[in-house]
């Protein structure tokens, strides 16, 4: 690639977007359409909710690659990170001379322009913290601006264009763009970062946990003296990052000497009732409809954000009272025969864990029922063979689907579902494992009974086992 393409020209009218219909790219082809720029794009599978969106915004999306998707020479192309080297509009645009970018990069310049980064970084939480704390600049009146990777269901979208001073963007530790390996959150320049916590994921790109450790140690420690960091204290990869820091440092979590602190905690379905302490004092009693210990965290470190840039203590309270969640986090998709069918994003084997302990608070009486496919580049291959048998402890059945994408894998790096179900019923569990989604619908529709709860983990679509097994039922 010739990097001295990799600018944004002065002028511009016409913007393509290579792999337009993922979550990230998509967001921000609607961006550039409401700025006003004529957007195109294309991708290799266009198919709904994105082809719907992107059609409903008036964004031609071209299907397959091909240099003909740039015949009309936009004034840019945004190479999303799925974008390889040898696609046929990457070597077309280098071959025509047009100007590109990351999709961070043009966040950055289109979006984030004069207004103040509140980013959330880390291995667990993101997509949750950060719509949290964007509903609190909202519910304030602060009227904000956001790039999160999932749909906030408050707002009905991913991305918001405000006019207030503040945007909130969900901080991505993966790759940029095959001519930028940097993570994309140091493409941001935060005036307030919260740190969830540090653990090994995306096995793909990173060696192991000190290559992930100094992928966020760089963005700490550019981070700007007059920001404010607010890390997890229960993290100790999170706390040792945030000791080298040369900003404020705000820790959240649950050590003495924290600023911010959670107290009493009563779980009272649809509520959650906690406290939560400010510098060793009372702030406030509050209620939310989230359930379990790891979103009273998020929303503990939202509490600190929101207090560092002014959000009064009553709307943050309005705020958790009404927050509906983003979708695909421990989301409700309906309840049929008296079964609840449960969809949330967790993979890492600690979101696992975290997630059915906080389903189990919510729905102590009946079965707890987990469905699992492990999909994403690190929980298809080996690094955690060990470590997922140890995770399912709060579920009263495991079902595991076998990857349907490990040919992504090197054999000698690919998981073993049979060996993972092998080691669930040596530690005394009731699992299963199937080798296709059908199958595990089959099973439940058989097998469910009224006052189970189903708890279906994934990060993909799974089929559309949701709602193929709520109209099985």
């Amino acid at each position: 690639m010739d990097v001295n393409r990799n600018r944004i020209p002065a002028h511009i009218e016409t913007i393509h977007l290579i792999a337009v219909c993922g979550t990230g790219m998509g967001a921000l082809a609607g961006m550039l359409k409401d700025l006003g720029y004529r957007v195109t794009g294309s991708d290799q599978g266009i198919y709904p909710p994105m082809s719907d969106f992107l059609a409903g915004k008036g964004i031609p999306a071209a299907p397959g690659f091909s240099r003909d998707h740039l015949a009309h020479r936009p004034d840019l192309v945004v190479v999303g990170n799925a974008v390889t080297r040898e696609n046929p509009e990457a070597l077309a645009l280098m071959e025509m001379g047009l100007s590109y970018c990351s999709m961070p990069q043009a966040v950055n310049h289109f979006v984030v322009r004069d207004r103040q980064v509140l980013m959330v970084v880390g291995t667990h939480g993101k997509t949750t913290t950060a719509s949290i704390l964007a509903w609190m600049l909202h519910c304030a009146g602060l009227d904000p601006s956001f790039f999160i990777g999932g749909i906030v269901r408050d707002f009905q979208s991913n991305y918001r264009l405000g006019g207030g001073p503040f945007i909130v963007i969900e901080g991505d530790e993966y790759d940029t763009a095959f001519f930028d390996k940097g993570p994309k959150f140091l493409h941001y320049d935060p005036a307030v970062a919260v740190l969830t916590g540090v653990e090994f994921d995306h096995a793909d790109i990173y060696k192991d946990l000190s290559a992930v450790k100094q992928a966020f140690g760089r963005l700490i420690h550019r981070m700007n003296p007059t920001s404010t960091l607010i890390p997890y204290d229960g993290d100790p990869n999170a706390a040792e990052l945030a000791s080298a820091c040369g900003c404020r440092v705000l820790p959240y979590g649950h050590r003495p000497d924290s600023p911010w602190r959670l107290g009493g905690i009563e779980s009272a379905p649809p509520w959650t009732r906690f406290e939560v302490l400010r510098d060793g004092r009372r702030f406030g009693a509050f209620n939310t409809r989230l359930m379990g210990r790891h979103n009273l965290e998020n929303i503990l470190a939202c509490m600190a954000a929101g207090d560092a840039v002014g959000i009064p203590k009553a709307a943050m309270a309005a705020a958790l009272e009404s927050f509906q969640g983003p979708r695909r986090r421990q989301e409700v998709r309906g309840v049929k025969r008296g079964v609840t069918v449960i969809d949330d994003f967790a993979h890492h084997p600690t979101a696992v864990r975290e997630t059915l302990r906080a389903v189990r608070s919510f729905y102590p009486e009946g079965r707890l029922v987990a469905v699992f496919e492990p999909r994403t580049n690190t929980s298809m291959r080996r690094v955690f063979q060990a470590v997922y048998p140890q995770v399912f402890e709060d579920a009263d059945q495991v079902l595991i689907r076998k990857p349907s994408r490990l040919d992504k894998v090197p054999p000698e790096e690919r998981l073993s579902s049979e060996t993972l179900v092998a080691d669930l019923k040596r530690r005394g569990m009731d699992a299963r494992h199937f080798d296709d989604t059908d199958a595990v619908i089959r099973f439940l529709v058989e097998t469910a009974e009224s006052g189970d709860t189903i708890l279906i983990m994934s990060n993909g679509g799974f089929d559309n086992i949701h709602e193929r097994l709520l109209a099985a039922l």
